[in-house]
């Protein structure tokens, strides 16, 4: 256990005294995403520990920079799961970053994104005071849910101390299925599979074959699988695919930039020069191309859509910009918070 609480919130009075930028810094393993980092650094990544875990009740709390890999092993001993699926681009990845960062694995359309787990939060704003939002249940706020704000948001609001979640149990049965189809095809298959109670738990599409992933009962999963088809297919494609050591991903700094597209998973193959790979069901298109940004933006914007730049190339507008009304409401928000912009400035968007 290490509480870092004291320490963390005299540095950002001090910074906010001096009008000093900070930038936030757990394991330092999502410097690729985003505008790049400003500011003296901030390191939070002796913060960690568990605060509070009571498998009974499916609740963990913890501190921001425990690992998240120290994390899933210790929920893992009571047979329980951030169903959110947290990626781990590096074993030093932790649970503030994945959060302040809203990254969620291959799961999540079928389980939840991180919002969706986070219960209560306990953060140090902008003029370094200690703050908590939420709770340890389901049904602990009146009014706007601030607690969910933190995620996505990049640090920019404050320095994540501390995170509640709601747990899920693990599925007993875990089992990969193969076919061989076009992507046109994989997408009509999943929006017909979408309509019935399988117990699908993860769907991508390498570019000649879908791969799916039944997790559940062992008999609704045999079910599942039967009715699905294809060849037994390997168990290990989900952790790659979630902590990006997918062939897919790799070089990603040297090579084509990589691009998340966003869209409705019905929506057809979109139509890029480069290489593709469809996660999430067909909501998720990670593109590995050269195609200027707004010719990608573009094309998420005709599929219904949004796109990021989410590694590699241009890093002065990587993510999408807001529709109209939103920046006022981001640049209040970030008012409210940080008003002298001290947090991770500009690493979201260049005003906030």
């Amino acid at each position: 256990m290490a509480d870092q609480t004291e320490v963390i919130r005299d540095r950002v009075r001090a910074a906010f005294e001096s009008d000093t930028p900070l930038c936030i810094e757990g394991g330092g393993t999502k410097r690729f995403l985003g505008r790049a980092p400003a500011g003296e650094p901030l390191k939070v990544g002796e913060h960690r520990g568990v605060v509070n875990h009571a498998p009974s009740e499916l609740v963990l709390t913890v501190r921001a920079g425990t690992p998240v890999a120290d994390t899933q092993a210790a929920l893992a001993e009571h047979g329980q799961w951030l169903a959110f699926d947290p990626p781990r681009h590096e074993e030093a990845s932790t649970i503030g970053g994945v959060v302040a960062c809203a990254l969620s694995g291959p799961a999540r359309p079928w389980t939840g994104a991180v919002r969706d787990f986070v219960l209560g939060t306990r953060i140090v704003n902008g003029r370094g005071d200690v703050l908590s939002f939420g709770g340890e249940v389901m049904k602990n706020v009146a009014g706007y849910d601030v607690s969910r704000l933190m995620a996505g948001a990049l640090g920019t609001l404050g320095v994540l101390l501390e995170v509640s979640f709601r747990l899920l149990p693990r599925p007993a049965w875990d089992r990969t299925r193969v076919l061989e189809l076009t992507a046109g095809e994989a997408i009509r298959r999943l929006t017909e599979w979408a309509r019935a109670p399988l117990p699908i738990l993860g769907a991508c599409h390498d570019g000649e074959r879908l791969h799916v992933r039944l997790a559940g009962a062992e008999a609704s999963v045999a079910e599942a699988a039967e009715r699905i088809g294809g060849e037994p297919g390997d168990g290990s494609l989900w952790e790659s695919l979630r902590d990006h050591r997918h062939p897919f991903f790799a070089n990603a700094e040297d090579g084509p930039p990589v691009w998340r597209l966003s869209v409705p998973a019905h929506a057809p193959p979109v139509d890029l020069p480069g290489s593709v790979l469809i996660d999430w069901g067909g909501a998720q298109r990670w593109v590995r191309s050269d195609a200027p940004g707004p010719e990608l933006r573009a094309a998420a914007e005709t599929a219904g859509g949004h796109a990021t730049c989410f590694r590699g190339g241009d890093r002065d507008e990587p993510f999408h910009p807001l529709a109209e009304g939103l920046d006022d409401l981001h640049a209040r928000l970030k008012c409210a918070f940080d008003p002298r912009r001290i947090l991770n400035p500009g690493r979201l968007y260049p005003d906030l």
